[in-house]
């Protein structure tokens, strides 16, 4: 990297021009020597340089350093990240200082001690390509932030329904209360969990997503409150908690409802003494995260079957927030599908792809068990196997509910009302509350329900 970093030289001084010249190029590939700054402008706006090493006297007889200020200034406004070694006599030092006082990076005096020359203009190559870094990942992060607002204005939808949501989010985010976000599989929960942090006073720190569901119960401790080396068999080296890597941030405790009963009142001393104690240590160390946490169980059933403890289910829901499944949520579809449809066609090279008026009519009507994922894979599909520019009903490969058997089988009740659930929400084209006021019971008991049986 230092090797191909390009290397400007501004001397008036011809033979100090040579001697440069004659030294840089035996250590970089790229050096350009100049006898005038007015070549600068030009040169500047052609080329990018690693390092410039400027003379501060262009004309004979000065001394005052006013030149190499003002070229100088003129570099810095081109580029505010150039890296800028200021060449000067020893009469000249305090002036240098100054200089470096307004912008530049080093001086280097004459005559030039080679070693330390080189070693200058190395450290100012480093620092050049740390700044560039720097600015990629910040220019990376706006990026993504943007993308995320994007994305997060398209989550919120026009619905009614989302739109409680929303106001929800907002209310809470500028709290420190812990928060239960509950909905059904591909409802976006993660989304809402992002947008709490965004909204908060703890966005500028880190967001840690823990998927609890994918964590074995032999590791649940060592992921959420981090080992010592030796504390296990593998522990090889010591591991820092999730806990205590969310501090001053957001933890969000992804399906909290899979956690096993004898691991939850470890949790629950967790977040009430907001302490953690790594295993092999002694240490306690106190934390300061905003827990979040989700699940598309019903963590009100499990309390019955004494498969979750009450006492931590309270300490964790301060604030309910409850995602409504696709099938509730309107035109909101249409707005996901045309979203998917954009990006998948760019991924697959197919511009310009619409859908006709039947396929917009059965993505409407669908239920979507499995919500925005569902949708978002139905469309990925249909991009795939259209062969025309408009995406038809013939494209669209949707799972329909299982059809109720019509034979003698004995069924168990539950699968009994099983059925009759999904044959209320065909009638009913999935909506939930209709579907729920044909059976005859509540919207919240239909939606439980639902849940139990997995649809």
């Amino acid at each position: 990297m230092v090797k191909n970093s390009k290397i400007l030289v501004v001397d008036d001084d011809k033979q100090v021009l040579k001697t440069l010249e004659f030294l840089l190029e035996t250590e970089f590939e790229h050096v350009t020597a100049i006898n005038s700054p007015n070549l600068l402008p030009s040169l500047l706006r052609s080329e990018n340089f690693d390092v410039v090493l400027l003379d501060m006297n262009f004309t004979k007889g000065q001394n005052t350093g006013n030149e190499g200020f003002y070229w100088l200034d003129r570099i810095l406004k081109s580029d505010p990240d150039a890296i800028i070694i200021l060449i000067t006599a020893y009469g000249d030092v305090e002036l240098a200082v100054k200089a470096i006082q307004e912008g530049a990076t080093d001086f280097i005096l004459k005559p030039f001690d080679n070693d330390k020359l080189l070693a200058t203009i190395n450290t100012a190559i480093s620092l050049r390509k740390s700044k560039v870094q720097i600015k990629k990942l910040t220019q990376t992060q706006k990026v993504f932030a943007e993308d995320q607002e994007k994305q997060h204005s398209l989550f919120k939808g026009t619905s009614s329904v989302m739109e409680k949501v929303y106001s929800a989010v907002k209310k809470v985010a500028r709290t420190d209360a812990n928060v239960l976000i509950i909905g059904e599989n591909g409802t976006g929960k993660e989304i809402i969990a992002h947008e709490i942090h965004r909204l908060s006073k703890r966005s500028h720190k880190t967001f840690i997503h823990v998927d609890l569901g994918s964590i074995s119960n032999n590791l649940f401790e060592s992921e959420l409150f981090g080992h010592k080396k030796g504390a296990f068999t593998d522990a090889k080296e010591d591991r820092t908690g999730r806990f205590e890597i969310a501090n001053e941030g957001t933890l969000f405790l992804d399906e909290i409802g899979n956690i096993p009963l004898p691991l939850q009142s470890k949790l629950l001393t967790t977040i009430q003494k907001k302490e953690v104690i790594p295993l092999g240590s002694n240490t306690v160390i106190q934390y300061n995260a905003r827990l979040v946490c989700a699940t598309n169980k019903s963590l009100e059933n499990m309390i019955h079957e004494n498969l979750f403890r009450e006492d931590l289910y309270y300490r964790i829901n301060t604030i309910i927030i409850e995602l409504p499944p696709l099938r509730e949520r309107g035109n909101d579809i249409i707005l996901f599908a045309d979203y998917f449809l954009n990006i998948l066609a760019r991924k697959y090279n197919k511009p310009n792809l619409k859908f006709n008026e039947i396929a917009y009519n059965q993505l409407m009507n669908h239920c979507w068990p499995g919500n925005v994922r569902e949708l978002k894979h139905t469309i990925e599909k249909a991009v795939i196997m259209c062969e025309s520019g408009i995406i038809s009903q013939n494209d669209l490969i949707l799972k329909p509910f299982n059809q109720i058997k019509d034979n003698n089988e004995l069924l168990k009740l539950d699968d009994i009302e099983k059925l009759a659930i999904q044959k209320a929400l065909r009638n009913n084209n999935g909506v939930l509350t209709f579907a729920a006021k044909e059976l005859g019971i509540a919207r919240q008991t239909m939606y439980n329900k639902m849940k139990k049986y997995g649809l």
